[in-house]
């Protein structure tokens, strides 16, 4: 990190850090009065600053799960809420003790929501990720070259189909036939050369002879 890069995170700590102690401690004392005024005489004080501290320092709790669950990419529907529920008992706190008009609610309630978007602010930021020229060039380094595939296509010698039926066995007639006729009743398309020889492990040439055989094209007809 830069030497201006340091000094520039270190005035902008302080400075949440000072506006943010300040925000929050006018926060805390006005949701601690606000308590005060509401419960039975004889009350400790410690009450009020117990329900202070906890409706100003949700937020921040909520915050953290968010930012958390966010990471492990789950809900934040539970703390998104607490949140938004305790930053209104917040600012709900200020209004109650400021003054009837528009500038006391105004004025009390700059505190809770300077509190509330610094506490964003520094839960929102992450650390900067710097990618130097050498980190590139491992990257590099580590990924294997293209390859490059060259496929030349040989054509193929037909082999001249077979004269049926002498050069044919009667069992592999028999097996086309019944071949055909289970095709026939999966399907409504005639089975075909390819799908013959699939069928019974055998050359496709001798698979449309076969074809040729029983019906006299290589569609495959019925037997």
């Amino acid at each position: 990190m830069a030497r201006t890069e340091r000094i520039e995170s270190a005035a902008q700590i302080g400075i949440l850090l000072v506006i943010g102690g300040m925000a929050g401690a006018v926060s805390f004392t006005h949701v601690h009065d606000w308590t005060m005024q509401h419960v039975p005489a004889g009350t400790g004080d410690w009450f009020g600053w117990t329900n202070a501290i906890i409706s100003e320092l949700t937020p921040t709790a909520a915050g953290l799960e968010i930012r958390r669950r966010k990471r492990v990419g789950a809900s934040v529907a539970y703390p998104m809420a607490v949140l938004v529920a305790a930053a209104a008992l917040s600012v709900s706190a200020q209004l109650a003790v400021a003054t009837h008009s528009p500038s006391g609610w105004l004025l009390n309630v700059i505190p809770a929501l300077a509190f509330l978007a610094l506490t964003k602010l520094v839960l929102s930021s992450g650390p900067a990720t710097r990618v130097s020229t050498d980190d590139i060039l491992d990257v590099r380094d580590e990924q294997p070259a293209d390859t490059i595939t060259v496929t030349a296509e040989v054509p193929r010698e037909e082999t001249p189909a077979l004269d049926p039926p002498a050069a044919l066995p009667e069992e592999l007639i028999q097996g086309a036939r019944m071949a055909v006729f289970a095709h026939q009743q999966r399907s409504e398309h005639p089975i075909t050369p390819a799908g013959l020889a699939e069928h019974l492990g055998i050359g496709t040439d001798v698979a449309a002879a076969l074809l040729n055989h029983l019906d006299g094209t290589h569609g495959g007809g019925r037997p």
